[in-house]
């Protein structure tokens, strides 16, 4: 298959207008980060077992995950897509598109027949359904309720993947722990911290033991457990950027239809938006030094994440933008 395109590099930006400084909307990454510096001795010493422990034990608690539930921490959700083809095959695979391109290319290189689907109905029989809750590009989504109840429906030899990246926006959203389920959920990109590299498998203790075991040893650094251990035990940090990240959505919704977008969807960390102009208005958003999201087999959408502090920057060139000929 061919190379998936991502958020987050420059380097095509650069070719294309090598205008500075950037300011990078092409990710759906907070533009909040939590503050913990690791200590030097996070730094010089190889993970400990009980850092490793600890941490794991603040995001069962952060997660709600229950007793019966294990939970495995990996350097990023995209280390544990890319095994579970490995390590839980199925030879038929049914995904909720449009959705994160990462899932369908894993399968597809295991050499699993996957369809696309619109809606959980349409998945029949497959052995594995993977599900991104709420989803990325669009923000659909699938009722809590009605994902359990499906998973429960599979036999013993079927599971549900539910990716829960955003899922730290909307709690109440998710089924962790959930029997018949395998829930990913990714730490950077709510706490602003994508470079740490850091995520979280959780799902029945057989299949965890196999993916740690593939994993192996030290595969999470210890200043990602340092710093995440007391991201994921501060709550107050967490309801606070929760509410700062609405309230700066629908301001940001606002400025997009005042300059001609439609809304598709998205979460609070990103918006979705069409345009039949989509492809100009990326070119020119880049000759302004701000870099968003297109998708090839949709010409007419791009994706913005939240400017947070360097919102009247991106305002103002959007109603420059939309002011010239």
């Amino acid at each position: 298959m061919a190379r998936i395109h991502h958020g987050g590099d420059l380097g095509e930006a650069a070719q294309l207008a090598g205008s500075e400084p950037w300011l990078d909307l092409s990710t759906g990454i907070s533009p909040y980060a939590f503050d913990a510096v690791p200590d030097a001795r996070a730094l010089k010493t190889l993970p400990q077992e009980a850092e490793l422990a600890a941490t794991l034990q603040a995001a069962r608690v952060a997660y709600g995950v229950p007793d019966e539930a294990a939970i495995v921490a990996a350097p990023g959700t995209q280390a544990i897509i890319q095994w579970l083809p490995v390590l839980s095959p199925a030879q038929t695979v049914a995904i909720l598109a449009p959705t994160y391109g990462e899932h369908e290319a894993a399968w597809r290189r295991a050499r699993a027949d996957v369809r696309l689907i619109s809606r959980l109905d349409d998945a029949n029989a497959a052995q594995c359904v993977v599900v991104v809750n709420p989803n990325n590009p669009d923000g659909r989504i699938t009722d809590p309720d009605q994902l359990k109840a499906f998973a429960a429906t599979r036999g013993s030899d079927q599971v549900v993947v539910v990716d829960e990246a955003f899922c730290d926006l909307m709690p109440e959203l998710s089924v962790s722990g959930a029997a018949g389920t395998v829930v990913l959920r990714s730490f950077g990109k709510f706490f602003g911290l994508a470079g740490l590299r850091l995520g979280f498998a959780i799902g029945d203790p057989g299949l965890m033991e196999r993916l740690q075991t593939a994993l192996g040893p030290w595969a999470v650094s210890g200043p990602a457990l340092y710093v995440a251990r007391r991201a994921l035990g501060d709550e107050s940090f967490s309801a606070t950027l929760r509410d700062r990240l609405k309230a700066e959505r629908k301001t940001f919704d606002t400025v997009l239809m005042e300059v001609g977008f439609n809304i598709v969807g998205g979460t609070d960390l990103f918006r979705l938006a069409e345009s039949a102009l989509a492809q100009t208005w990326h070119e020119r958003l880049a000759r302004a030094g701000i870099w968003t999201r297109r998708f090839e087999d949709r010409p007419t959408w791009l994706r913005f994440g939240l400017p947070g502090a360097h919102a009247q920057r991106c305002f103002a060139a959007m109603r420059a933008i939309a002011a010239s000929p």
